[in-house]
């Protein structure tokens, strides 16, 4: 168990590393489907926009947007170095992440020397004409080995825990002033150096072995596209499905494809080059079928979902429930951000969320099925749906179909939900047989304060509830937090009472070993800085 716990932290960790850099992609995402949709010439003129877009600032203004997408995209392997060692570095945060940026480039730079020397790159900047397509690749400037986000991931990694290990040595008098953080950035670069050797040596096998597994993963069909569905929404509870679709979406695990002379790795990285490209006629389906598969249940069917469990109340009953499962429906509906419904029913009722898994392994295979393209940043809400469905038109991404997918699928749910809720009595919220009013009014009230500031004092006293509830200061070692849920680590995992931490607001606790995710929705992210202040004042003023 304690093996299992250990490792669960890690998985944790590392998934709430990768958050960051996700979190930005669906801003970036929409730049570029902005800028590449409207500078695109068959795409201004089917819009009739030729009197706007022809000429003056807002063309210059959405070349802008479409570059600063495709430059971001094409630098995450540098981000995901720097995100690893923000989430895993334990204090010194910043230094952390200024060591990663230098030993990702020095790391790189190695690899670029190592080529050079074995005549892999010629004298004059070409690549040897017996290296295969796709091996080598530019990072910020620097011709290297194709690594992608595994290499970022790696060089973070390794930053991480030799600034975990260094960040207060002291050294002798005579280097004194090296000591402590500064010591962190030197023996960074130092690793990363033999990181490089070490690269140069396996990349190129591994390479052999990620292309074969990618072969498996693009030829696997529909059963492979249900299998990837299935286990992408088996992973929520746990919080590990980020660490599940990135390699799929940024590595050659996602495929490879070569898009307007370039080749490009990954399922997302694949689908970004398309839509940059004005020449696409119609998105690889290859790739987009990792992208495309969440839209039907979360536009459609969670909808039919929140409505079942809703009708199952009894009708005096009802009013005291709307607020929490309309805004639960609309939050996945606009946003894609499904974990407050799934929630819901996920630790009420278990057997509904087995329920809801395989349903979301089908609507990746009948979007696989019906060659419908449309691609994501994130989570595929309306927004998304938005930039990269309606506007890219239906020609290249047969949109038309996904509409009507959406509402087949809240139909399927709804009655399915709904069987099952009354066949088994699955006591969803307001069909308790302890129901008093006054508890369904707390969802209503916290839903309302998630729309709201609250004052300092009510920050407080949240805090200050969470912080007794997790053990104390002395039992917290790290906090953290992705899209809904605050992690924290803590020394003591049995400390834990679930039930006060369900009074502050939360939807659910997850609990494995030491690590623990405490699950409040959109506004986590408030909740963990307000909470990470409030510990700090505490140890402060012990």
């Amino acid at each position: 168990m304690k093996n299992q716990s250990n490792s669960f932290e890690i998985l944790q960790k590392m998934a709430k590393s990768f958050f960051l850099p996700i979190s930005i992609l669906p801003f970036v995402g929409i730049l570029l489907g902005l800028g590449a949709s409207f500078t695109n010439p068959a795409t201004i003129a089917s819009y009739h926009l030729e009197w706007l877009l022809g000429e003056g600032c807002f063309p210059v203004m959405l070349n802008i947007f479409k570059s600063v997408g495709v430059v971001v995209f094409g630098n995450l392997p540098l981000l995901f170095a720097m995100a690893v060692a923000l989430g895993l570095a334990k204090q010194e945060k910043a230094v952390a992440v200024f060591a990663a940026g230098i030993s990702f480039i020095a790391m790189h730079a190695t690899i670029n020397v190592l080529l050079n020397a074995k005549g892999v790159l010629l004298p004059d900047g070409s690549i040897s004409p017996g290296i295969a397509p796709g091996r080598l690749t530019d990072v910020l400037g620097i011709t290297s080995l194709q690594l992608g986000v595994f290499g970022g991931i790696v060089s973070g990694m390794i930053v991480s825990y030799l600034h975990n290990r260094f960040y207060k040595i002291q050294l002798p008098s005579m280097l004194s002033f090296f000591s402590g953080t500064r010591f962190v950035p030197i023996i960074s670069i130092l690793s990363a150096i033999i990181l490089g050797f070490i690269f140069e040596i396996i990349w190129p096998i591994v390479q052999i072995g990620i292309a074969s597994l990618g072969d498996i993963v693009m030829n696997s069909g529909l059963f492979g596209t249900f299998l990837f569905g299935v286990i992408e929404r088996a992973l929520i509870p746990f919080g590990l499905h980020h660490a599940f679709y990135i390699p799929i979406w940024q590595t050659e695990l996602g495929g490879s494809m070569e898009v307007a002379g370039k080749l490009y790795f990954g399922a997302q990285n694949i689908y970004f080059a398309q839509l940059a490209d004005p020449n696409t006629t119609h998105f690889n389906m290859d790739a987009v079928k990792f992208l495309v598969g969440k839209y039907p249940f979360m536009m459609g069917g969670l909808l039919g979902a929140a409505l079942a469990m809703y009708h199952t109340v009894k009708k005096e009953r009802r009013t005291f429930v709307k607020g929490l499962y309309l805004s639960a429906a609309l939050t996945s509906f606009l946003t894609g951000i499904t974990e407050p419904i799934e929630f819901t029913f996920l630790f009420l009722a278990p057997a509904l969320f087995g329920v809801h898994v395989l349903l979301a392994g089908t609507a990746f295979a009948a979007c696989y099925l019906l060659n419908i393209a449309v691609g994501t940043t994130f989570s595929d809400g309306l927004l998304d749906f938005t930039v990269f469905g309606l506007l890219q038109g239906a020609e290249k991404t047969n949109y038309p179909l996904l509409l009507i997918l959406i509402a087949v699928y809240a139909v399927i749910y709804y009655f399915i939900f709904r069987y099952f809720i009354v066949k088994w009595n699955i006591l969803v919220p307001g069909r308790e047989q302890d129901f008093a009013a006054e508890n369904a009014k707390l969802y209503t009230k916290d839903d309302y304060k998630n729309k709201n500031n609250v004052n300092a004092s009510q920050q407080d006293q949240r805090s200050q509830a969470i912080l007794t509830a997790v053990g104390g200061a002395k039992n917290v070692l790290d906090i953290d937090n992705c899209a809904t849920r605050l992690r924290l680590t803590l020394q003591d995992g049995s400390l834990i009472d679930d039930a006060a931490l369900k009074n502050t607001g939360a939807s659910g606790v997850i609990k494995r070993g030491n690590a623990i995710q405490i699950i409040y929705g959109p506004t986590v992210s408030v909740i963990k800085s307000d909470f990470e202040e409030y510990v700090n004042l505490v140890i402060e003023t012990a």
